[in-house]
């Protein structure tokens, strides 16, 4: 039951941030912000979130992951409700550092889904995981484009709020404890997040390094550099505030699809080494095709392709990192992973916001396609990762197979 209490929590929170995520641009703009405002605003969100990931993962290994998701709920709610009444852009960047704040838990929603799962099913419990937050982000955009409609520029960020503050009170009250403390892996030090992140930079040839690598690069890629979408909708399909919803609506629909349907079976098949590399190949060529498109045709592939490449992709790195470090560590290598990612999702959108305005709105999404491709080096010797899992990071509280199914819509769930 624990883990279909946290698949609410997070369907919700994301519904939540994907309502105002595609109205940035706009209101950017109508504010007096040009392209590289929007790449500003875009990136502070990351900084902020890469600032708090290890904090809240330490937080969470040491005071657990129920209080660390709670709170950040709490946190987010009062940056949507900065957002919906910012009427300039100070007030507005205001709104992305704090929603960065409280979005830095999702390191520790990782590590929960990783406590509460058997180790041959955690990439597929961590594959649930996404295919809900993409569900959520098929609702969401849509859903902040209709009540633009209907209630105007504050009710997407005041809606957003109540949903964070309604998925709250819904964790407080049936969101169980995952995390067992209890002592174990002796050989595993006591790292400070700063720690942590120097490991990562200065033993990049180890697995848990390339992991997070890889991580960062691709999310980058896509996250920090898709989202400046809009702008290219904008300008070469007339794309405007009340239709944009429609086109993010489909990401995240293609990312349900396969995570619901596909992955699993094609984990099962092809290992998470082997699926990992598809996933970057898949991602970078959509990444490519989506800043060439200029017609629906290359622009119908491009938007194909990224949601197949993350689907294949981030489950798989993710689940493999969880087992190459030890467990009183996870949730504080969560966090780094996203602390990597948040230093890509500053520099992507920043990059690719001030090369729209220099050189065209397609060209950042072909060279992030690029970037993401040169990852594919880091990936040699991946399988042996599966054989490399520490002394110690067994789940603390391993769940049997039976127990995981039962929480589950279907048996064998994709991950």
């Amino acid at each position: 039951m624990r883990l279909f209490v946290l698949f609410v929590v997070a369907f919700v929170d994301m519904v939540g941030l994907t309502m105002i995520m595609p109205l940035l641009p706009f209101y950017t703009r109508e504010l007096g912000g040009s392209m590289t405002t929007v790449g500003v605003l875009i990136a502070v969100f990351s900084l902020a979130q890469l600032i708090a990931a290890p904090v809240w993962g330490k937080f969470s290994d040491r005071v657990g992951r129920r209080p660390a998701i709670l709170a950040g709920l709490l946190v987010t709610a009062v940056a949507y409700l900065l957002f919906a009444f910012a009427g300039s852009l100070w007030l507005l960047l205001l709104s992305r550092i704090v929603q960065g704040a409280g979005g830095g838990t999702i390191g520790v929603v990782q590590a929960y889904v990783a406590d509460a799962s058997a180790v041959s099913r955690r990439t597929k419990s961590l594959g649930w995981l996404s295919a809900v937050t993409s569900l959520g982000a098929v609702a969401g955009p849509a859903f902040g484009s209709l009540l633009i409609g209907i209630g105007g520029r504050s009710a997407p960020g005041l809606a957003a709020a109540g949903l964070a503050v309604l998925v709250a009170g819904f964790a407080w009250r049936f969101l169980s404890e995952s995390r067992l403390f209890t002592t174990t892996g002796g050989a595993y030090p006591h790292q400070s997040g700063a720690e942590a992140v120097v490991h990562v930079v200065t033993r990049w040839r180890e697995p848990a390094s390339r992991l997070v690598l890889i991580y960062a690069i691709a999310i980058g890629a896509f996250y920090g550099t898709g989202q400046t979408a809009p702008l290219l909708l904008a300008q070469r399909f007339g794309t405007t505030e009340r239709t944009v919803g429609y086109f993010i609506m489909y990401l995240g629909g293609m990312g349900v699809l396969v995570r619901s349907l596909l992955l699993g079976p094609i984990v099962d098949r092809l290992g998470e080494a082997r699926l990992s590399r598809l996933g970057i190949v898949l991602l970078g060529a959509g990444l490519a095709a989506t800043g060439l498109a200029h017609g629906y045709p290359l622009l119908g592939v491009g938007f194909t392709l990224m949601p197949l490449g993350t689907a294949f992709l981030f489950p798989c790195v993710t689940g493999l990192l969880s087992r190459v470090v030890a467990a009183p560590q996870r949730g504080l290598y969560m966090g780094v992973q996203h602390t990597f990612g948040g230093v890509s999702r500053v520099v992507f959108p920043l990059a690719a916001g001030a090369a729209m305005d220099r050189f065209g709105v397609g060209v950042p999404f072909w060279v992030a396609g690029l970037l993401v491709l040169l990852t594919l080096p880091l990936t040699e010797a991946m399988a042996s990762y599966l054989e490399a899992e520490p002394a110690g990071a067994t789940p603390e509280r391993e769940i049997a197979s039976a127990d995981i199914t039962a929480e589950m819509p279907v048996a064998q769930p994709p991950g």
